[in-house]
């Protein structure tokens, strides 16, 4: 009888000690908020939010060059460096984060929920995303024109142009490709290679919102466009 005894009451523990660490569980969930604001909507956000804690993660070169009022630059890609200025910020405040196109911002929105950051807001679609939205400052998007642009163009063989940025895994990898397709295809595929960040108007302009972004163009028109990388072979097969 005590055995029966021992065996129920250490299930009836045991039960209870479940139902506890679910319940803990369930708390910590619901106290963290992680929500995507379109352009608009973060603008809206932060001008409610009395001393806003805004995170531009992006590089200081990409800061330098236009960025949010008020936005603090932690260098994601500098990961001593981010977590060191993260470790500053209020972790029962609200945080802005935001990067040029995503990516890295979703990356670092997921590291702030595990550093125990209750409220976070990260900009969809990033700073390109923000600047079509007209919020930008006024300031000089500086780089290649739709003109400089549109004279790369002209041309009787096959444009190959391809938006990167320097910090894109998949548009390191693929370089090599475009380079040896610029020397064995050049009787009749000419190679462009752009760096959205120096040329984000123009990026804009195109509609580029991820990279690596390829696009063939044919008598000055646009016949095929892809967003990532891709292989040798299968992009040879649309350069034919």
């Amino acid at each position: 009888m005590k055995k029966i005894t021992l065996v129920l009451l250490s299930l009836v523990m045991l039960t209870a000690s479940c139902q506890k660490k679910a319940t803990e569980s369930t708390e910590k969930n619901a106290e963290s908020r992680y929500e995507t604001l379109d352009a608009q909507a973060f603008a809206t956000a932060i001008k409610n939010q009395a001393e806003a804690q805004i995170i531009d993660v992006r590089t200081p070169e990409e800061f330098a060059a236009g960025h949010l009022d008020k936005a603090k630059n932690l260098n994601w890609n500098a990961a001593e460096e981010f977590e060191k200025g993260v470790a500053q910020l209020d972790r029962s405040k609200p945080v802005y984060v935001y990067c040029l196109a995503g990516s890295r911002s979703t990356a670092a929105a997921k590291k702030l929920q595990e550093m125990g950051f209750t409220t976070i807001y990260e900009l969809e679609g990033g700073y390109q995303k923000w600047r079509a939205a007209g919020l930008a400052n006024a300031s000089a998007a500086g780089g290649m024109t739709q003109s400089d642009f549109e004279k790369l163009l002209n041309t009787d063989k096959k444009v190959l142009v391809d938006f990167y940025t320097t910090w894109c895994g998949p548009c390191k990898k693929l370089k090599p490709t475009l380079d040896k397709i610029a020397t064995e295809m050049s009787d009749k595929v000419v190679v462009v290679r752009i760096d959205a960040e120096e040329n984000l108007a123009l990026a804009e302009a195109l509609k580029v919102e991820g990279y690596p972004t390829l696009m063939v163009y044919e008598n000055k028109k646009q016949v095929w466009r892809y967003l990532g990388y891709l292989s040798e072979e299968e992009l040879k097969k649309q350069l034919q």
